[in-house]
Order: C-alpha cells, then sequence, then structure tokens
C-alpha cells in the first residue's frame, strides 16, 4: 500500500456513491430504538420505488442527539452535514413516507432543526466522521481523508517530530487527569526497553458516559491510526485495545476494523512500505471499574486479577510485563489524526492557554437534549445545560451539574457561568473526568446523589486497600444514616473527617476520589445535609 492506492481507493469510493445519501444511525443508542429495521425497511422502500440507482441507504455512527433516535439523515451527495434533513424518532413504518418525500410528498414524519445550537454551537474533531462514514467500511474511512496521517508522519516525519507536534498542540490526556500527552509519549520515546506497548484504555466505566464507546462504534479506524502514529512515535510495535464486555458493538467493529486494516497493509509488517510494523489487538474487560486504572487494566491483560500497584515506577518506564507503555484513552486516540493533519498550531489555537482543543461531553440527566456534544474547552457550562442542552424539561430549573463520574463533584447552578476546562472545574471541587455530564433539576436530593455514588465505589472497590475496602463501605452507612434522619451533627463531622482519610491513604484514583461527590454536595449543599440531622444544634446551623 502507498499513498496512490490509498488516494485511488477513496476516489473509487467517491465514485461509488449515489446522490442522493440516506444515512441511519445504528450506533447503540438509536439500534435500541429500532434502527437495523428502520435501514432494511429504508432499503426495502428504495427498491420498490425504483430508485436504486439514485439513492444510497447506509448505516452510520452515532447522530449525537440521542435522546431521538432512531435519526435519519437525508442529503444530497456533497451536501453540507448542516443542510439536508433530519428525521427524529423514526420507526420501520415510518420508511416509505420519507422516500416518498424524495418526490416532494408531504409526510408527517417529525423532524429535526439542524439550525439549533444543540448542532451548530458544536465543534466536531473526534466527533468529525461521525455519522458519516460507515464504520463498517475501511474504504469510508479513507474516502474521508483516513490514513493519510499515518502515512505523513512514516513517510515524512521521525519519531521525535511527531512526539514534538503532540506537544506543541497542547492536547492533554481525555482519561480524566489530563496529564500532557506530549510529555507521556516522550517519556516512554526516551525509555529504554527491548519492547514497547502501547494501551488504548476504552474500560469507560461512569455512570452516565457513552463517549469512548460512541467514539469506537461509530468511527473505529481513527482510533486505530491514532495507535499507530502513538506507536511510530514510541518505538512500539504492538497494541492493545483493553475494552469492556458491556460494549459488544464496538468489540464487533473494532475487530472488522483491525481485520480491513490487516488486509490493506495498514497495520501489520512494513505498513506504507516502510520499516514499521505495528499490530492491534483487543481484550476484552469484564467491567470492573477499577481497570480503568493503568496499573490494574496492565494486570488484566496480563491474565492477573485487575488490582492496582503503586507508582512508581510508572508505566512509561515498567509496563506491560515489565516494558515500556504507553496508556492513552479512546477520545485521546481520536484527537491524533486530525493534528497531524491539520497542524499543532491549528489545534493549540482552540480552547484555552490551558486545556487545548474540544472535549467531548455525554450529556444525560434531566435535560432536553440528551447525547452526545464536543465543544471547545473554554465553553461556559451555562451555555451547554441552556442552549446545547435545551434546558430543563418542562421549564423546569437545573439545581446542578454532576461532571467527572463518580470521580468528580456536583457543580451548583449559581457557577454555571464557570467555563469548563481542567483547571476551572478542579477549583470548583469537580474534574474533567472522561466526559460524563449529568443535569441534575430541583426534585434532585443531594445526599441521595453522594450516596449512589459512594454505593457504586464502594461496590467497585477491588478490596486491595483498607481505606477503599472499609472507608467506603462506612461512608455508605453514614450518608444512609443521614438519609434515613437518624444520624446527628457528630455523624455529620465523622463523614467529612473519614472523606478525609479515604482521599488521602487509598491506593490508587477509585479510592482518592471516592469522596469527591460527598465533597462537593457538602460544599454547595450543606443545608441539605443539615435538614436531615433533627437537632437543634443543626437547626441552628440551618437558619444561619
Amino acid at each position: 500500500m502507498d499513498l496512490t492506492e490509498l488516494q485511488e481507493i477513496a476516489e473509487q469510493e467517491r465514485k461509488s456513491q449515489k446522490p442522493v445519501q440516506i444515512r441511519c444511525c445504528v450506533a447503540a443508542g438509536c439500534l435500541s430504538a429500532n434502527s437495523e429495521a428502520v435501514k432494511k425497511r429504508l432499503e426495502e422502500a428504495v427498491k420498490a420505488s425504483g430508485l436504486e440507482n439514485q439513492v444510497q441507504v447506509s448505516g452510520v455512527g452515532c447522530m449525537r442527539l440521542c435522546c431521538q433516535g432512531s435519526l435519519v439523515h437525508v442529503a444530497t451527495q456533497n451536501e453540507p452535514e448542516s443542510l439536508g434533513t433530519l428525521y427524529q424518532k423514526v420507526t420501520p413504518e415510518d420508511a416509505p413516507a420519507i422516500i416518498a418525500a424524495l418526490n416532494g410528498e408531504q409526510t408527517k414524519v417529525q423532524q429535526g432543526d439542524l439550525t439549533h445550537p444543540f448542532f451548530t454551537k458544536q465543534l466536531p474533531i473526534v466527533l468529525e466522521n461521525s455519522g458519516k462514514v460507515n464504520p463498517d467500511r475501511i474504504e469510508s474511512y479513507i474516502a474521508a481523508g483516513g490514513y493519510q496521517a499515518l502515512y505523513h508522519v512514516l513517510r515524512e516525519m521521525t519519531p521525535a517530530e511527531v512526539v514534538d507536534a503532540i506537544t506543541r498542540s497542547g492536547l492533554r490526556g481525555r482519561g480524566g487527569a489530563g496529564y500532557p500527552t506530549g510529555v507521556k509519549w516522550a517519556t516512554v520515546a526516551k525509555a529504554k526497553g527491548e519492547r514497547k506497548f502501547v494501551i488504548c484504555n476504552a474500560d469507560e466505566g461512569d455512570p452516565g458516559a457513552f463517549m469512548d464507546r460512541s467514539v469506537l462504534e461509530s468511527d473505529p479506524h481513527r482510533v486505530l491510526e491514532g495507535m499507530a502514529i502513538a506507536a511510530y512515535a514510541v518505538g512500539a510495535t504492538q497494541g492493545y485495545i483493553y475494552v469492556r464486555a458491556e460494549y459488544p458493538i464496538a468489540i464487533s467493529r473494532l475487530q472488522t476494523a483491525i481485520r480491513q486494516a490487516q488486509r490493506l497493509g495498514l497495520l501489520g509488517s512494513q505498513i506504507f512500505e516502510s520499516p514499521f510494523d505495528f499490530k492491534i489487538d483487543i481484550r476484552i474487560g469484564a467491567g470492573a471499574y477499577v481497570c480503568g486504572e493503568e496499573t490494574a487494566l496492565m494486570a488484566s491483560i496480563e491474565g492477573k486479577r485487575g488490582t492496582p500497584h503503586p507508582r512508581p515506577p510508572y508505566p512509561a518506564e515498567s509496563g506491560l510485563w515489565g516494558y515500556p507503555t504507553l496508556i492513552n484513552n479512546v477520545e485521546t486516540f481520536a484527537n491524533i489524526s486530525p493534528i497531524i493533519r491539520k497542524g499543532a498550531e491549528w489545534f493549540a489555537s482552540i480552547g484555552t492557554e490551558k486545556s487545548k482543543g474540544t472535549k467531548v461531553f455525554a450529556l444525560a440527566g434531566k435535560i432536553c437534549n440528551t447525547g452526545l456534544i464536543e465543544v471547545p474547552m473554554g465553553t461556559p457550562l451555562r451555555l451547554i445545560v441552556e442552549e446545547l442542552g435545551g434546558g430543563v424539561p418542562d421549564d423546569g430549573k437545573a439545581k446542578a451539574v454532576q461532571t467527572g463520574g463518580p470521580s468528580g463533584g456536583c457543580i451548583p447552578a449559581s457557577a454555571f457561568d464557570t467555563s469548563v476546562d481542567y483547571e476551572s472545574l478542579t477549583a470548583l471541587g469537580s474534574m474533567m473526568g472522561s466526559g460524563g455530564m449529568i443535569v441534575m433539576d430541583q426534585s434532585t436530593n443531594m445526599v441521595d446523589v453522594a450516596k449512589f455514588f459512594m454505593e457504586f465505589c464502594m461496590d467497585e472497590s477491588c478490596g486491595k486497600c483498607i481505606p477503599c475496602r472499609v472507608g467506603t463501605v462506612q461512608l455508605y452507612r453514614l450518608l444512609t444514616k443521614i438519609r434515613e434522619g437518624k444520624a446527628s451533627l457528630t455523624d455529620l463531622e465523622l463523614l467529612e473527617e473519614l472523606c478525609d482519610m479515604v482521599k488521602n491513604t487509598s491506593l490508587c484514583g477509585l479510592g482518592q476520589s471516592a469522596p469527591n461527590p460527598v465533597f462537593s454536595t457538602l460544599r454547595y449543599f450543606r443545608d441539605e445535609y443539615l435538614a436531615l440531622i433533627n437537632t437543634s444544634q443543626a437547626q441552628e446551623q440551618l437558619n444561619v
């Protein structure tokens, strides 16, 4: 495979496209709304109408507005995404009416508004191909510019130049901590070892989070290309994608994508006729939340029990089987190809001074428009909730937004003007996390929220260290006691003291961050705790 052959595949794919494109979302959200049957009925309706030579029906990835699935987008060839017609809540029975509408007939099928802020105020970089390319066809990805970045780095850049480009872009790891990606790559590149590995962490386990799943289902080749570029930069020859078993569609499409890339020589030996060899295998996790922690993840890949280990040494120096290992999450790898194609300076021009680029969020909870969004770093939280999200249903009022999953915190409505970036969210007592964003309305009891996330952490603790294994249980019992109205102010003081102990003495990030939802709800909604403590002292504090 060389550049000419790649361009020929792209050209053939573009020529094969018919004048009218009907794209049917076949990501998990829409599949749960029977989109596979919708797609089949659309194909049958096209054939029945004799339009096979004019109309092409294809399955594509996530169209982002998940609450309105099944989603179908109809557009003429090469028509911008912002144009055309978006049909919402489509059923198989709607298929004939959608095809009839191509001839100007009126249809009662519900249509979406592509000029709504939900679409117009997003900046898709990671999601630029989602809803456009067919995830089961490598030719579709190549026609969208796929694998050109990999060719460019293998034939025109040194590994050091690739690392430098990622460093200058300002990209930070999208898995939660926000560690500078270029620094991590440089560390692995400099490390000495007979072998090196690249791991894609797709063990997405936060409640309400589905960003990585959607990327893998919608654009799997983009992740493979990012991993291959990373492997070239750090000197690795073997990659692993660690994905949880609860993502069967993502796993299936990854397996197909890997086979297709190997068939075209885009993975394997002497990629693009260069000396670079790189192989990717999939490892399926059993669903343990703690395996999102990198040392536990590596133990699981090695066939051991997925429990964390103290650091140092860090994986960059001694990781998988003791060799230098680079670990990034799905979204981080999905940013690599556009950075190479469009330049580090382009990416660095987006976002804030310390948080560059965009961030994908799974917007969920008491919000009108639930689904995937991708916005520049620094976007105000209020804009996300009120404009993209459309606010709370039935003219309700938002009370808080929980970011960062069980590791994050609850941000009150009074702080919604805060920009969404790593530093600002940390200052509020929350964190970026992998990208879950759950909106809560005035009916939400914040003690219940803290109790829910503590129960999650308690159940998911691996049990290796006492502070997490025992501390989360005691915290859950205290929260239950408070919620049942049986607690005293002494119990509330003990809750805060125990949170501090668990945070500062646990072995890994699960225990260290488990108290965050409690800390943030106590910080901003302490009155709801005091209201449940039926003592005169508590009532005095509440009245103050």
